[in-house]
């Protein structure tokens, strides 16, 4: 049934239920219906493949899940038991899922035969796929051999067929497995790939390897326990891939205003460019950090009290003009950032009053930190509040003379 995109059946249940569902990043509990049909043509998700999508009349089917030999339909609103219901199969996303398996089956068996490599796991992901390989490493130029013969493979038009076996049947013997689920129960169903693959999966494949189109290896990830994770991309994922990379080297092209061709040196010169500039430029608040410090210093009607603000700046910058002035007698308030958002304090002077002043001051600010020796600092939220805080530190000197 994989290119069945219609099926006419009726709903044998529908009860309350929740999923867990990724919303703008954060994972939140929507609340909907599970929903189990008399026969389905939706996938659900297992054996590292995700779950067809589509729809039960005009209502959007949001999961389906294995529940033994079941598959539960997870949808938004409730439906009538015993209703006859049309389902249609989000065909974009079916084909996607069976180009990336079908490929992944391509990928293993020809790895094992040319380099003796095991699959161990694999992953269908959003945007790139993954196989888990039995070995620690895979050099360069074994990369680009596989990747040569599974393409001769697709070129060669080769059929993939679908055989249902029974759990006693002695032709399963023959067939490559990473063993059946515990909850496994009725007859095997095999996917063959003639003279090159013969493995037990209940997923979505295609019926030709012509139909993958082509094969793209991304390269290699370390894997866990010396295994290496092998990235790759099938059909229409690599046409969006090549797709995207152009989008991005022509937006390249008109930034660095070179060809293609020279967009690496001249993104290192660029880099090296400003890793000097930003040296320059400590260099200087360190300069003028001292010349701060020591402007305050000479100013004969100085007080007890010194505040700043700078929108550069680090805790650095703010360390030596505490250290400059010295903070024996002299209250010091520092921050750089935004003014009135996010940024970096630091309270500096006698250790009674920075210790009664510090956790207030971090509360107006809405900051974390923490003190000790006579000096307070950490991170804020929002300077808005800045000048309150001035108007607190002074009042608090003018009191205690």
């Amino acid at each position: 049934r994989c290119f069945q995109l219609t099926f006419v059946t009726s709903v044998v249940a529908c009860s309350p239920g929740e999923m867990k569902q990724e919303i703008n990043g954060k994972k939140e509990t929507v609340k909907g219906f599970n929903v189990k049909l008399q026969d389905t043509i939706l996938f659900p998700e297992g054996g590292g493949q995700p779950d067809d999508h589509g729809l039960i009349g005009d209502v959007p089917v949001l999961r389906v899940t294995r529940l033994g030999a079941e598959a539960v339909h997870f949808v938004s609103s409730a439906l009538e038991v015993g209703q006859e219901v049309q389902l249609k199969v989000d065909w974009e996303r079916r084909f996607d899922h069976m180009q990336q398996h079908s490929g992944q089956h391509l990928i293993t068996a020809i790895a094992e035969s040319m380099f003796g490599y095991k699959t161990t796991s694999w992953e269908l992901g959003r945007q790139r796929s993954t196989i888990e390989l039995d070995t620690p490493s895979m050099k360069p130029v074994q990369i680009e051999a596989l990747e040569a013969a599974v393409n001769e493979k697709i070129r060669a038009h080769v059929p993939v067929a679908v055989q249902v076996l029974s759990l006693d049947d002695p032709a399963l013997e023959k067939v490559r497995s990473r063993g059946l689920p515990d909850d496994a129960a009725g007859p095997i169903r095999i996917i063959d790939i003639e003279g090159i693959d013969v493995n037990m999966c209940c997923g979505t494949h295609v019926s030709n390897l012509s139909h993958l189109q082509v094969i793209k290896l991304l390269g290699t990830e370390k894997g866990k326990k010396n295994k290496t994770n092998l990235l790759f991309l099938v059909g229409n994922r690599v046409l969006k891939y090549a797709e995207k990379s152009y989008s991005t080297e022509r937006s390249l092209v008109s930034l660095l205003k070179t060809g293609p061709d020279d967009h690496v040196d001249t993104v290192d010169k660029i880099q090296k460019t400003v890793k000097g500039l930003q040296k320059s430029n400590l260099g200087l608040l360190r300069d003028m950090a001292v010349l701060i410090a020591q402007n305050f210093k000479c100013n004969p009607e100085r007080g007890n009290f010194f505040t700043l603000h700078k929108k550069e700046g680090d805790n650095e910058f703010m360390s030596i003009i505490a250290n400059e002035i010295g903070t024996e007698e002299t209250l010091v308030f520092l921050t750089v950032g935004e003014e009135k958002g996010p940024g970096l304090f630091l309270l500096a002077g006698p250790s009674g009053k920075v210790s009664e002043l510090g956790p207030r001051v971090l509360e107006m600010l809405q900051g974390k930190g923490a003190g000790k020796n006579g000096r307070f600092q950490g991170k804020v939220n929002s300077m808005a509040r800045r000048g309150e805080v001035e108007t607190l530190i002074q009042e608090h000197c003018k009191n205690e003379q």
